[in-house]
């Protein structure tokens, strides 16, 4: 099936796309699909530079007699989040992902599939391969480490781009435009301690583990009321460490700060007395999470196993601290838009619990179009944190998109939009990260928008992308390229 990737229509996108499936790009991994994006505007002849923040910027002069377009900057970040089914063997870093058509859907076998942003990128490609397409002056902008703090558009200089008009890639839902978006910022609480040496010979020791959740983007799908395994995990060491005397060990949950975690690990003892009472609990607790998630969560799985014992604890206070912690701070959705509620305002995800070498790293992402509901989110979490003895730290903030919805050039995309696919686009606002915030920053006179082909459940391994919208994306696109307004 993966060889009929490259014959879907548009070709010239899904072809690129399929080679880009063969080159891993992970976040942080990304210097084998900058060396092919790099090659590949070169040996078109065409302008192609990488600046100081990893970012690749390749020229593409206009149509002739197109010259008198406003130029534009065509954009999508080159990483994808690498997230797998914990039955998967795969190495992001050396291995490629295995697409394949499932009915009107594109998917990946036990991965995430990196359509996000790779059909954006491959349309980008596609157009600077392209010598029929009719355009004004292009320059393509491939950012870099969009998913883990984007870095390249933080990194990117004032004066670097030369285009008027921005053309993101990134969103995820056809027929509609994007005019604005989230902010968002990390939050980092972190324990530390002297790991205690285990010193009970009446022991036995338990892997306790919450698997097979669907998991999902921390933004688009936090409205959902997707299970969250760091959560269902530290809620049944809550109640277990209070009834019986539970000794955690380690506690693995999460890897990226913005996906929704989908499995999350702990090791613990307790005395073999207590042992047929903690296993009720463990029934019990089965039974409460299949009956509170049985129209949401269809594969959720909660699993206790003999382990081998361990040879060292975390000390106890440091564990009550932690587990009170967890289980008390906030993940979900805090806020939605007043007057539109069906648009979220404010988010956190509990994305990642790891502890090793005697810490215990606690990650967030918050994410809110409202500074100063953002700014109160950080701080209720702080709160949390400090009152349980962790140290608390931020980074990777980056500003929200404010929409500008008198932006003269929407008018112009709203109409091609309703003259080439017969439908009025919807005009929104998404509660995610999009670089044009960041960007927007250093080219305040840079008009806007964000488009992109229908994509579900990103940055799981459930992501698919809607073969039929990618040519209707592709259409609109080369459209709106063909009649982007004169200087």
């Amino acid at each position: 099936m993966e060889n009929k990737i490259s014959l879907l229509q548009p070709v010239e996108v899904w072809r690129h796309f399929e080679k880009l499936c063969a080159i891993p790009r992970p976040s942080g991994h990304l210097e084998k699909v900058t060396r092919y994006v790099v090659e590949f505007g070169r040996s078109l002849g065409l302008e192609t530079i990488v600046d100081t923040a990893g970012n690749v910027l390749i020229r593409k002069p206009a149509t002739p007699g197109m010259e008198n377009l406003r130029p534009v900057v065509l954009q999508a970040h080159l990483d994808m989040v690498p997230q797998k089914n914990g039955t998967v063997k795969h190495d992001f870093e050396v291995d490629p992902i295995r697409p394949y058509i499932d009915g009107e859907w594109v998917k990946a076998q036990g991965t995430t599939l990196g359509a996000d942003n790779g059909i954006g990128l491959s349309s980008i490609l596609a157009v600077l391969e392209s010598e029929t397409l009719r355009h004004g002056p292009v320059e393509a902008l491939f950012t870099n480490d969009e998913e883990t703090g984007m870095t390249g558009a933080n990194g990117l200089k004032a004066g670097f781009l030369k285009g008027e008009i921005l053309l993101n890639t990134d969103s995820e839902q056809e027929y509609e435009i994007y005019v604005g978006c989230a902010g968002g910022i990390n939050i980092q609480a972190s324990f530390r301690y002297r790991d205690e040496p285990v010193n009970s010979d009446n022991d036995e020791a338990y892997s306790i583990t919450v698997s097979g959740l669907k998991g999902g983007h921390s933004g688009i799908d936090i409205h959902l009321g997707r299970a969250n395994a760091n959560k269902l995990l530290f809620r049944f060491l809550k109640e277990v460490v209070s009834d019986y005397e539970v000794r955690l060990s380690s506690v693995s949950g999460g890897n990226m700060r913005n996906a929704i975690p989908r499995e999350a690990t702990a090791i613990v003892t307790l005395p073999s007395d207590d042992v047929p009472d903690f296993m009720e609990a463990v029934d019990e607790y089965a039974r409460v999470l299949a009956d509170e998630y049985a129209l949401i969560e269809d594969g959720l799985s909660f699993k206790v196993e003999k382990a081998a014992m361990p040879s060292t604890w975390i000390p106890e206070p440091v564990q009550d601290d932690l587990i009170n912690a967890v289980v008390a701070c906030h993940d979900g959705v805090l806020r939605r838009v007043p007057g539109a509620p069906d648009m979220i305002e404010t988010s956190s995800n509990l994305a990642i619990v790891q502890s090793g070498d005697g810490a215990i790293d606690v990650t967030f992402l918050a994410r809110s179009s409202s500074e100063s509901m953002k700014a109160y989110l950080v701080s209720m979490i702080e709160s949390t944190f400090l009152l349980a003895g962790a140290r608390v730290e931020t980074s990777g903030g980056y500003p929200g998109w404010q929409s500008d919805l008198n932006s003269p050039f929407l008018n112009v995309a709203k109409k091609v939009h309703h003259d080439t696919l017969g439908i009025d686009p919807q005009i929104m606002i998404i509660h995610a990260g999009l670089e044009c915030g960041i960007i927007g920053e250093k080219y305040p006179e840079m008009e806007m928008i964000s488009f992109g082909p229908t994509l579900r459940h990103p940055h799981s391994p459930d992501e698919k992308v809607e073969i039929a919208s990618v040519g209707r994306y592709w259409k609109f696109l080369t459209a709106l390229l063909e009649d982007i307004p004169e200087k």
